[in-house]
């Protein structure tokens, strides 16, 4: 996840467009200090970490909530870049964002009506499954084009005061469905984000990559990543993983309680519809409480992510991230090509 501005006529498609004209070095403007102070007062200058005095945030709607639709009822899901399927009790979401699957503005604001109808209406969806219409990419990263204009959809999900991707991503864990991520190909940065947002990640052996890479460009993970690592990883595969900035293969990731299980590609969609329908079939009050009570233990306190959220507002406005983005852009960062496949590598490329 990256905050990005280009002063000029092209505005914030800078990336879009550069392949369209004539050759020259590929630039990321990040936030000057006046920009990033008025960005990062909707945060609070640095919101408190849990135990602190401060009032906290409301915590996310109660799960054991009266259902709101009539037993037998079918929801529609209807989005652009989402395309979904609804089966005995399993809503199958898939991302089809274009082929990186960046975490943009039509993404986000399908997911936020995604997320606000099963908070409010689900029908007779009590299984969330996201995958990608990509299989070399569940979700690159966020989109470096259009960060003013994607937050501004993720405000949506919880208001301007948490005008964050990592605070609907917050909202998105405490949704009360389950939710599983079917990872084949790239997640990184933002796009982990979105899958440790989910109550369980599994993922094709052969193919599935993880990895925040932020760390590489100066940055930290800023939309949850850093709080969901640590506590599943632990405090010294946490550090590794996101100071290292480096890929995780599925092997790897799920020796280090990164990901729930690895799977040959071939075994995948079936033993993840089975494990949803099987889940869907339960009464659902009592999957309701399980969750909201692991989640109690397990799930960072709001007040962690929006620190991280303002910590990287303040990286990414440093000129050393600033450079390194721009030699990223400048070889290719954002379109399909080696950089992109092979990002935990390239963020250790930097010249001089």
């Amino acid at each position: 996840m990256f905050v990005a501005k280009h002063h000029g006529t092209s505005g914030m498609d800078l990336l879009l467009r550069a392949n369209q004209r004539a050759p020259q070095p590929r630039r990321l403007v990040l936030l000057d200090g006046r920009d990033f102070e008025q960005h990062r007062a909707q945060f609070e200058a640095r919101p408190a970490r849990s135990g602190s005095r401060r009032t906290a945030a409301p915590s996310p709607a109660p799960f054991l909530t009266p259902d709101l639709s009539p037993k037998g009822k079918i929801m529609s899901f209807a989005y652009s870049s989402i395309r979904t399927r609804e089966e005995a009790g399993v809503l199958f979401a898939t991302l089809e964002a274009g082929p990186l699957n960046l975490i943009g503005v039509d993404l986000v604001r399908d997911l936020v009506s995604l997320v606000d109808t099963l908070y409010t209406d689900p029908g007779d969806v009590r299984v969330v499954v996201i995958d990608s219409a990509s299989t070399e990419f569940f979700s690159a990263h966020v989109d470096l084009t259009a960060i003013p204009q994607y937050t501004a959809e993720a405000a949506k999900a919880g208001g301007p005061g948490d005008a964050s991707l990592g605070m609907f991503l917050y909202k998105l864990a405490n949704v009360p469905v389950i939710t599983i991520a079917k990872v084949r190909g790239r997640a990184r940065g933002g796009g982990n984000e979105l899958a440790l947002a989910c109550d369980m990640i599994f993922a094709a052996r052969e193919n599935a990559i993880f990895g925040q890479f932020e760390s590489g460009t100066g940055a930290l993970p800023g939309a949850g990543g850093l709080q969901h690592l640590t506590r599943r990883l632990g405090r010294t595969r946490a550090i590794e993983a996101i100071t290292g900035a480096d890929d995780f293969d599925a092997d790897l990731a799920e020796r280090y309680g990164w990901i729930n299980r690895a799977l040959p590609d071939a075994e995948l969609d079936g033993f993840v519809e089975r494990l949803a329908k099987r889940i869907a079939g339960f009464p659902p009050a009592g999957v309701k409480a399980a969750k909201r009570a692991i989640n109690d233990l397990a799930l960072p306190h709001a007040a962690n992510v929006r620190s991280d959220s303002a910590t990287f507002l303040g990286l990414v406005a440093l000129p050393e991230t600033r450079e390194r983005l721009d030699h990223l852009a400048n070889r290719g960062l954002q379109t399909p090509g080696d950089v992109e496949r092979d990002l935990g590598k390239a963020v250790a490329e930097f010249p001089g």
